[in-house]
């Protein structure tokens, strides 16, 4: 349609809200290392998997992760590595070792990562609502009947 058109006539579709299809995608992330596997799953959010990417509007698709616990590290991530949050009070800074976090909440471990390498705007929330991370191989998603998808 847009190939007979000369240059400065094509113009960028944005697809409409009913144009949209957003999948529900299955990934066992045992043996996978950590970094690889976060990234994959932040592209497979904001949707630059598909065709109709648009950076402004939400069109990644539902992504359940099995297996979270058994995620694979390099180095000496397990001893170096700490995360940190701070209240905003004075003293209120907390720390805890990537080692700690994984027997504490495992699935933890691969949301920070996924959330950090999705953009800092609004919709990155709205990504994150579209995660969902379980420790173990089980879920309850099987109404939505995921495909499973090898990263």
């Amino acid at each position: 349609m847009l190939k007979n058109l000369p240059m400065d006539k094509r113009k960028t579709l944005v697809p409409k809200k009913g144009q949209i299809k957003r999948e529900w995608l299955l990934i066992d992330a045992k043996e996978k290392t950590l970094g690889r596997l976060a990234s994959q799953i932040a592209k497979i959010l904001q949707g630059k998997h598909k065709p109709y990417y648009t950076p402004f509007l939400l069109t990644g698709d539902y992504v359940v992760v099995i297996n979270a616990k058994y995620v694979k590290l390099t180095g000496k991530k397990m001893l170096e590595k700490v995360y940190d949050k701070y209240s905003g009070y004075p003293g209120g800074r907390k720390e805890i070792s990537l080692s700690e976090l994984l027997k504490k909440n495992p699935s933890r471990v691969l949301y920070l990562a996924v959330k950090g390498m999705l953009p800092k705007n609004r919709l990155a929330k709205r990504m994150l609502d579209s995660l969902k991370i379980y420790p173990e191989d089980k879920y309850p998603h099987q109404a939505q009947s995921p495909k499973l998808v090898e990263v």
